[in-house]
């Protein structure tokens, strides 16, 4: 994958595949942390919670970095945009679709975004996606597939068609989700126009505080008081999915997604349910199901394909012309 500047190719490689898989664990379990804190509160607040702090946060890191907070004027409406699309958007229908989803298919739904994003940005920046990238996308939607969905659910769709799948698995919040994906797939795509010529460390800080407020205010007006009854643990599960599952994954997130191949990053994503079934597997000690390996090695194998598709469909049609190749000169 290729990413633009000199700060991230002075890293080592492995730093650099860490620090670009970090949002994606961090995500799988940030997820998991606001579930249960959903109960008890509402999902605009849950999402207001999540944002406003980090967006402190990132700010108070770009300061002590010596980073100005200003943004240059000419990304000042694409910040903006941002800020609605990808902060207030995406993270209200978020909360909201995981307030009511289940069976897994909410996650399913949330994850399924690099398509979208791969398909705009071939619309808007040129990217390249060619054959062996559409097989790779297609394998990582199967991959999560099996990854989200309970085997019972998958059994319905093989044997009644996708008819049953539609009847079962829609009935809660999962369109909520789909939306959300949308909406993190176009707010990713203009994290690149908002910093074109402003630091995305700072767009990401802005983009929070300016996207999480209206949230805030929608939940004072909705459902007040604004302090959730909330024990000693679940203000510390608020505090992981705004500190390390929004500061540190969104910050890392959008950094790279603005240097280089938008595809081959956002692709990814397909890891994050690997991500959060290892998690239980290792603290846990949870059991995956044959489906869930197939899943695994699913999602696997599409990043591979996904951010390898220039190398290996050159490599494939150089081998296909080249006998053609011999027999025309001989």
């Amino acid at each position: 994958m290729a990413l633009a500047g000199p700060e991230f190719f002075s890293m080592p490689q492995p730093l650099r595949w860490l620090l670009m898989l970090l949002p994606f664990a961090l995500w799988g379990t940030a997820m998991a942390a606001m579930r249960p804190l959903l109960d008890t509160a509402s999902p605009l607040l849950v999402a207001s919670l999540r944002l406003l702090p980090a967006g402190a946060l990132l700010l108070l890191v770009a300061q002590l970095l010596g980073r100005s907070w200003q943004v240059d004027r000419g990304d000042l409406a694409w910040l903006l945009l941002f800020a609605a699309v990808d902060a207030t958007l995406f993270q209200g229908l978020l909360a909201r679709g995981l307030a009511q989803t289940g069976a897994g298919l909410g996650s399913v739904l949330i994850d399924s975004q690099p398509l979208l994003v791969a398909l705009l940005a071939r619309s808007l920046y040129g990217e390249q996606i060619n054959p062996v990238g559409w097989v790779g996308l297609l394998i990582g939607l199967l991959g999560i597939l099996c990854l989200g969905l309970p085997p019972e659910l998958l059994r319905h769709w093989w044997l009644e068609g996708p008819e049953a799948l539609g009847v079962r698995a829609w009935s809660h919040g999962e369109a909520w989700m789909l939306a959300a994906a949308a909406a993190m797939a176009v707010g990713t795509v203009l994290s690149r126009r908002a910093c074109r010529n402003s630091d995305p460390l700072v767009v990401t800080g802005w983009h929070m505080l300016i996207g999480g407020l209206p949230l805030l205010l929608a939940a004072a007006v909705a459902a007040p008081p604004l302090l959730p009854p909330w024990s000693g643990g679940a203000w510390a599960l608020m505090a992981y999915a705004s500190v390390f599952g929004s500061a540190l994954a969104y910050g890392l997130f959008f950094w790279f997604a603005s240097r280089g191949d938008l595809t081959g990053f956002t692709a990814l994503t397909f890891l994050t349910p690997v991500f959060a079934l290892l998690c239980g597997l290792v603290l846990l000690q949870e059991r995956l199901r044959p489906l869930q390996w197939l899943g695994v090695a699913l999602a696997l194998v599409s990043v591979l394909l996904i951010n390898r598709r220039a190398v290996l469909w050159q490599g494939g049609a150089g081998r296909t012309l080249q006998p053609a190749s011999e027999g025309a000169g001989g």
